[in-house]
C-alpha cells in the first residue's frame, strides 16, 4: 500500500477501491503543489516549501508510477478482454499517462527538486494549473466511467488477481481475506 497507516484505506482485497483512494491522494498532492506555487513568491524556498516540494516529489516518483502500472498492466488488459468497446476509453487514459502526465512531470520534477534542495524558489503558476487541470479531467473519467465499468465487468477472481498483482508490484506480502480466513481456521 502507498500509505499503510491510513485509516479505513482499502486493501489489496479491494484493488478498485485502492485506485480510487490513490486518486484522492493525487488530488491532495496537487493541492499541495498549488499552495506551494502561491507560497514561494512571498516566502521563497523556506523549510515549509522544501518539505512540501519533497512530499510531492516522493509521491509522484514512487506512488504515481505504481498507480499507472496497476492500470496499464492489470486493469486495462482485463477490461478490454471483458468489454472490447472500452478500447477507446482506455486509449484516452493511456495517452494521458504518456503524452500528458509524463511531459508535465519532466517539466515539474526538476523545479520541485530545486525547491526541495533550497536552490530555487519559483514554480510557474501556469504549469501548475495545466497539471491540475489535466489530472482533474483524467481522475473524473476514471472515477465516473472506468472504475464503475470495471466493477461491473470483473469477476471476484479477476479482482483478486488484480489485487495480488498490485501487492507484488509494491513488494508487499499479502494474502486475500479468504486465504487469511482459511489459514486462521486451521488447527
Amino acid at each position: 500500500m502507498d500509505f499503510p497507516g491510513e485509516q479505513g484505506a482499502p486493501t489489496f482485497d479491494d484493488p478498485l477501491g485502492m485506485l480510487r483512494a490513490c486518486h484522492s491522494r493525487i488530488e491532495r498532492q496537487l493541492t499541495t503543489l498549488e499552495r506551494l506555487a502561491r507560497h514561494l513568491p512571498e516566502h521563497g524556498a523556506d523549510a515549509d516549501a522544501r518539505a512540501a516540494a519533497g512530499a510531492v516529489l516522493r509521491y509522484f516518483d514512487l506512488a504515481a508510477p505504481n498507480h499507472h502500472a496497476d492500470e496499464e498492466a492489470s486493469v486495462f488488459p482485463r477490461l478490454i478482454t471483458r468489454v472490447p468497446e472500452a478500447r477507446d476509453l482506455i486509449a484516452r487514459l493511456e495517452a494521458d499517462h504518456h503524452q500528458t502526465f509524463a511531459p508535465l512531470w519532466q517539466k515539474l520534477r526538476p523545479l520541485l527538486a530545486g525547491i526541495a534542495s533550497g536552490q530555487r524558489a519559483n514554480l510557474p503558476p501556469g504549469l501548475v494549473r495545466r497539471c491540475r487541470h489535466a489530472y482533474d479531467a483524467h481522475i473524473a473519467i476514471e472515477n465516473e466511467r472506468l472504475l464503475p465499468l470495471c466493477a461491473e465487468a470483473f469477476s471476484p477472481e479477476e479482482t483478486a488477481a488484480i489485487g495480488a498483482e498490485m501487492a507484488a508490484r509494491r513488494g508487499a506480502r499479502w494474502r486475500t481475506a479468504r486465504d487469511a480466513a482459511v489459514s486462521a481456521a486451521r488447527p
